[in-house]
């Protein structure tokens, strides 16, 4: 298969891949090189593939590359929290002006492939809770004045019980809670779009939960907590953990989340429509803190606080990506964080 990979230089993309060309599939990555997660061309990038530097909103560049593509595997985004509501139009330009180029140049080609889009567990917001009396509800976002109190379980909506946290799956109701997760849950709208326009294409939308593991970007707001611990412990450290460090994630590594991709890329059967790819075992963020720490490091030091836009829970059920797509995580959490502890986080090509 020809397969296009835009953000193919960045973590996760970057493994996807990896694997691709181990299957002797051919490969072309686009990747403008993001200053905010990249310091120039990255080291260890597969000889097999073909490598363009360039926006995916750079229509010019769809044009050139497009014959002929099979498939193509959306990793392309500006991630994260970031700093603050400053980062919008970046967010809006990267995540969304960049899907919809994409998606132009797709419809201008007349492109009959498949569409496979890193999509995140963001777009649920808060997940699932079940209360002792009403059943499963549906909590709003949680109040500065709670937060700043402590207290940081939601409560039930209508009784004000406290809550039952519950595996989240693919049909559950969605809603984002800040600019990133906004754009998330659009890119899939976007693709879906396409999709109903365009019925000899499959979009599937790949969930991803807390992704991990080696070529993690260091030392950056947009970079996920686990490496914001690492860089932590590198600098000899604690890393502070926000709220009381209860915090319920599914943490899943990165070789496995690649897998995903290829298994969605290569399926014999198309598979549309939205996967959580997780474990389907979830730990605190304390149990994460904790599980990276070297020998001999300070303790992860909890400090309350918290960020506004964040949530409380939320993890998922894994059983419909293992039926339909054959995935389940392989890497143990144990397993994966002790060698994330001392595997290479992002470098630069010297």
């Amino acid at each position: 298969m020809k397969i296009v990979v835009t953000g193919g230089a960045g973590f996760i993309g970057s493994h996807i891949v990896d694997q691709l060309v181990a299957l002797d599939h051919e490969v072309v990555v686009v990747d403008d090189l993001d200053p905010a997660a990249h310091h120039g061309e990255p080291a260890g990038l597969a000889a097999g593939a073909r490598y363009r530097w360039a926006d995916v909103r750079d229509r010019d560049m769809w044009s050139e590359i497009v014959s002929g593509v099979d498939a193509i595997c959306h990793q392309a985004a500006k991630v994260g929290l970031g700093v603050d509501f400053a980062d919008v139009e970046d967010y809006v330009g990267r995540n969304l002006a960049g899907t919809a180029a994409m998606l132009s140049a797709l419809h201008q080609a007349q492109f009959r492939g498949r569409i496979v889009l890193a999509s995140s567990m963001v777009v649920y917001g808060e997940g699932r809770y079940r209360c002792p009396a009403d059943g499963v509800v549906r909590p709003g976002p949680r109040g500065r004045d709670d937060l700043e109190a402590g207290r940081y379980e939601p409560a039930c909506p209508h009784c004000h019980q406290a809550l039952v946290p519950e595996p989240v799956p693919e049909d559950h109701w969605l809603d984002p809670r800040n600019v990133y997760a906004t754009t998330k849950l659009a890119q899939e709208g976007l693709c879906d779009a396409f999709a109903r326009e365009h019925p000899a294409t499959t979009v599937t939308a790949l969930r991803y939960h807390n992704v991990y593991g080696p070529r993690m970007p260091r030392d950056t707001p947009y970079a996920g907590v686990a490496s914001i611990f690492r860089s932590a412990y590198e600098r000899g450290d604690s890393p502070l953990v926000l709220e009381d460090g209860g915090q319920r994630r599914d943490f899943v590594h990165v070789t496995d989340v690649a897998r995903a991709n290829v298994l969605t890329l290569t399926n014999p059967d198309r598979t549309p429509g939205p996967f959580n790819i997780c474990t389907g075992a979830p730990r605190t963020v304390l149990d994460m803190a904790q599980a990276l720490r070297p020998d001999g490091a300070p303790a992860p030091r909890v400090v309350g606080g918290y960020r506004l836009g964040d949530i409380r829970h939320v993890f998922a059920d894994a059983t419909k990506a293992e039926l339909l797509l054959g995935f389940i995580a392989a890497v143990p959490f144990e397993t994966g964080m002790r060698d994330f502890s001392v595997a290479p986080l992002r470098q630069s090509r010297k």
